[in-house]
C-alpha cells in the first residue's frame, strides 16, 4: 500500500461543457463566470493546487475556451504540472480525453472533477485519498437522499413515493485507479454507450465495486444563474470584508561583488548583497507581510538562514511559498507593494520587470503589484552605500470563516 505521505494522484477537471442551463453570458460558459472576484474554474483548481496529494492535472475544455481559460489561470495558483487537452462532443468523451492525457503522466489514481464544482474542500479529498489507500478502486463522494421523493407519470401525476432508504446524491470528484476506469471508458467508447451520467456509473457497468465516502452538503453543482448568483453570494457575501495588510522590513549589507537582486531581477553593480540565499532584499520584506496577514511567523521560521539547503537560493522560492500558506488558509492577495531604499544602484529602469515577476510569484494581476525606490539621502548607512532596505506592504481579503 501507498503511504499516505507519498500519496500522488492525477486530476482530471471536466471544463469543456457549453453550460446553456445557466444562459448566456459575456463571461462566456459558466466555468468561466465570476463569482468571489474570481472565475469559477479559478476557485475549483484552487482546491487542487493547494492539496498535498495533487499529482498530474489535466484541464478538459471546449476548443473555442483556450483565451477564457488561460485568463483564469492568471487568477490562480496554477498546479505544478498542468496539462490542457480539448474534449468530445460529449462530457463522457472529455472524460476520456482527460484519462487518456493522465495515462501518460503515470499516475495510479485519478480524481475527475466538474470544473463547476468550485467549494470542494481539502477534508473530502483527504476521505477519497483515505479509500483509495484502503484498496477502493472506485470511490464516491455522495450524501444521502433527505427529500421525499415521488415518480410521476408522463401526464405529471404522481405514481409512487420512492423509498428513499439507501439512496445518495452523487458528486465529484470521484475517485479511481486509473488503469482500472480507463479500461472502463474505453470498452464503453468501443460499444457506442453513451447514456452514462458519471464515470461511476461506467465503472458499475464494468463491474467495478463502488465504495461510498461522506460527500459535502456544500459541494454544489453550479447548474443554473440562479446557482451562479448564489455562489457569488457566498463568497462576496454582505458581512464586513476580512481584509488584512501585512507589514515587512529587511536589510542587507552590501559587500564587493557584481551585482545586486531585486524583486527576482539581477542589476550589474559594483557590489552585492550579502545573505544566505540570494539576498533579494524586496522580496524577503514581501515574504514577511504576507505571512504576517495570517500570523504563520515570519522567513527565518520556514527557511533558517542555518540550513545549509537554503545557500544561494532563489528568493522567489520564500514569496511563492508564503503566498501557497496565505491562500490554503482561504486568503486572495489583492495588492502587493515594496519601497526600496538604497543610494545605488538605479531601480527605476527595472521597476516594470520587477512588477511583471511579482504579478507572476504571487498569481495576481500586475496593477496590483506596485515597485518604489527612494534614496537615504546620503544619511546614515544606506546613505553610506553599506546596506539596502526594503519595506513592504500586502493586503489580503480572507474568506468568513477561513482558518487564517
Amino acid at each position: 500500500m501507498q503511504p499516505e505521505e507519498q500519496f500522488s494522484c492525477g486530476v482530471v477537471i471536466v471544463a469543456a461543457g457549453r453550460g446553456e442551463r445557466a444562459g448566456q453570458s459575456a463571461e462566456g460558459p459558466k466555468q468561466y463566470r465570476t463569482i468571489g472576484g474570481r472565475p469559477v474554474i479559478a476557485h475549483t483548481l484552487n482546491i487542487f493546487a493547494t492539496w498535498a496529494g495533487t499529482g498530474p492535472v489535466v484541464v478538459v475544455i471546449h476548443p473555442d475556451d483556450e483565451e477564457l481559460l488561460a485568463s483564469a489561470l492568471k487568477r490562480v495558483l496554477t498546479p505544478s504540472d498542468l496539462t490542457i487537452v480539448h474534449g468530445g462532443a460529449t462530457r463522457q468523451l472529455s472524460v476520456l480525453a482527460g484519462l487518456e492525457a493522465i495515462a501518460t503522466a503515470g499516475a495510479k489514481y485519478v480524481m475527475i472533477h466538474d470544473a463547476v464544482r468550485p467549494f470542494v474542500d481539502h477534508a473530502l479529498l483527504d476521505r477519497c485519498r483515505a479509500a483509495l489507500l484502503a484498496g477502493a478502486e472506485a470511490v464516491l463522494p455522495a450524501i444521502a437522499v433527505a427529500d421525499t421523493l415521488k415518480r410521476a407519470g408522463a401526464n405529471g401525476v404522481v405514481r409512487e413515493t420512492v423509498p428513499r432508504t439507501n439512496l445518495f446524491a452523487a458528486q465529484t470528484p470521484q475517485c479511481f485507479k486509473l488503469d482500472a476506469i480507463l479500461s472502463a471508458h474505453r470498452a464503453a467508447n468501443a460499444d457506442a454507450k453513451a447514456d452514462f451520467t458519471d464515470d461511476a456509473s461506467i465503472a458499475e457497468w464494468a463491474g467495478i465495486p463502488v465504495v461510498l465516502v461522506e460527500g459535502m452538503v456544500d459541494n454544489v453543482k453550479l447548474t443554473l444563474q440562479r446557482d451562479i448568483s448564489m455562489a457569488d453570494e457566498r463568497l462576496t457575501g454582505s458581512t464586513i470584508p476580512d481584509v488584512r495588510t501585512g507589514n515587512g522590513y529587511d536589510v542587507h549589507q552590501l559587500i564587493e561583488g557584481d551585482g545586486v537582486t531585486l524583486c527576482g531581477v539581477f542589476i550589474p553593480h559594483d557590489r552585492k548583497l550579502s545573505g544566505h540565499s540570494d539576498a533579494d532584499v524586496a522580496l524577503h520584506a514581501l515574504t514577511d507581510a504576507l505571512l504576517a496577514t495570517c500570523g504563520a511567523g515570519d522567513i527565518g521560521d520556514h527557511f533558517p538562514p542555518s540550513d545549509p539547503q537554503w545557500k544561494g537560493a532563489p528568493s522567489r522560492i520564500f514569496l511563492e511559498h508564503a503566498a501557497r500558506i496565505v491562500r490554503e488558509r482561504g486568503g486572495v492577495i489583492t495588492n502587493a507593494d515594496v519601497s526600496i531604499i538604497a543610494e545605488a544602484p538605479k531601480v527605476g529602469p527595472h521597476r516594470q520587470q520587477m512588477r511583471e515577476n511579482l504579478a507572476a510569484m504571487l498569481c495576481i494581476a500586475i496593477d496590483r503589484c506596485s515597485i518604489k525606490a527612494t534614496t537615504n539621502e546620503k544619511l546614515g548607512f544606506i546613505g553610506r552605500n553599506e546596506g539596502i532596505a526594503a519595506i513592504a506592504t500586502a493586503t489580503v481579503v480572507y474568506a468568513p470563516g477561513s482558518s487564517a
